[in-house]
């Protein structure tokens, strides 16, 4: 991966701009069939792990990053004095980054397969820990009362975390219901 000058020129070079007519995947290739054998000369760890230092350099400094690869996840931590500027109002900062290393690894590395799990700061991980207890308060709630329970609205990454936490706790099942940013979790007595 060749090093550009500055964020615009690498976003330019993976196909990321502000023109709307421009796609940043094409199509005819973004997706091919399991059947068939794919081999990858590039490293994703590597790819995700350039992207970031580099980010990072032009941000503050003071940030490093460490990456790692576990089976189809590539873990990726930001830390620093100032991480906190790489997660921004609710993580929405962090959740941007996510996507564009998701397009990275698409466009770079022409996997589409992985998952990645961005934190700074380890704002990811107290959110998680946060998602948890919250779980966990909701099935005693609910074991207790013997009532289901509605939750609000929440994203995806966040509802599967409900759901894999409840799963394993027994007692209470789970349901996501809704469209869209409308979808949300039922919690029921087992």
């Amino acid at each position: 991966m060749e090093k550009k000058t500055n964020l615009d020129d690498y976003l330019a070079g993976l196909g990321i701009s502000d023109s709307a007519d421009e796609s940043p995947i094409d199509p005819e290739t973004a997706y091919q069939s399991p059947s068939s054998p794919i081999e990858y000369n590039i490293n994703p760890q590597e790819v995700v792990e350039q992207f970031l230092k580099g980010l990072c350099e032009r941000v503050d400094s003071g940030l490093s990053v460490k990456v790692r690869m576990q089976e189809n996840v590539i873990y990726a931590d930001i830390s620093g004095v100032h991480a906190a500027k790489m997660i921004g109002r609710d993580g929405r900062v962090l959740a941007a980054l996510e996507v564009m290393c998701y397009t990275l690894l698409a466009k770079e590395a022409g996997r589409n397969d992985l998952r990645l799990h961005l934190d700074a700061a380890g704002f990811r991980r107290r959110h998680e820990d946060k998602l948890v207890q919250l779980a966990e308060r909701i099935a005693q709630q609910v074991m207790k009362t013997g009532e289901s329970f509605e939750m609000d609205p929440i994203p995806a990454s966040d509802r599967r975390i409900i759901h894999m936490t409840l799963k394993e706790m027994g007692g209470v099942t789970t349901e996501s219901v809704g469209e869209g940013k409308d979808r949300h979790i039922i919690v029921k007595p087992a």
